[in-house]
């Protein structure tokens, strides 16, 4: 804001350009570091989602071993509508991919599996696209959708 000194009368007030310039940078700045950051901590929180709502569907087919001997991937048999079931916010589906039955030498066995919904920004999540645990509570994620990527445990499920 500028004044004029002396003469009693006062000039418009205003920003020059070059100070509405610095501030727009450092704006801009600013924008360009809260932006990734935001978005990496909301990507996290929705990966808890699907942490969370595998362990659940674990939990449930532990109690129907429990009732029944073995496994299922029937949805209805497990409290759920059908599958893939999308859980949380919308941003993840899970589903049983494998119920296998007990053998004469092998226990009971599952896999399931949460993957992002197709066209969500969640599915941009390249770090931890996949999430998967086994009746032995082996949990493991990929960073690629059909699991074959680079195993990315460590990071995704901690």
């Amino acid at each position: 804001m500028r004044h004029t000194v002396g003469s009693g009368r006062r000039t418009a007030a205003g920003f020059t350009l070059v100070e509405l310039m610095v501030t727009v940078v450092i704006a801009s700045i600013l924008l360009a570091v809260a932006i990734p950051s935001y978005t990496t901590q909301v990507r996290k929180s929705r990966r808890t989602d699907a942490r969370s709502a595998l362990l659940d569907l674990a939990s449930r087919e532990e109690r129907y071993l429990t009732l029944n001997n073995s496994y299922t991937n029937v949805a209805g048999n497990l409290g759920y509508a059908g599958f893939p079931q999308t859980v949380g916010s919308g941003y993840y589906q899970v589903k049983v991919a494998s119920a296998v039955a007990a053998t004469a030498t092998a226990p009971p066995t599952f896999l399931l599996v949460a993957t992002p919904v197709a066209g969500t920004s969640q599915a941009k999540d390249s770090s931890c696209q996949y999430f998967s645990v086994d009746n032995t509570g082996n949990e493991q994620s990929f960073n690629s959708s059909s699991g074959t990527g680079t195993n990315t445990t460590s990071t995704c499920w901690n």
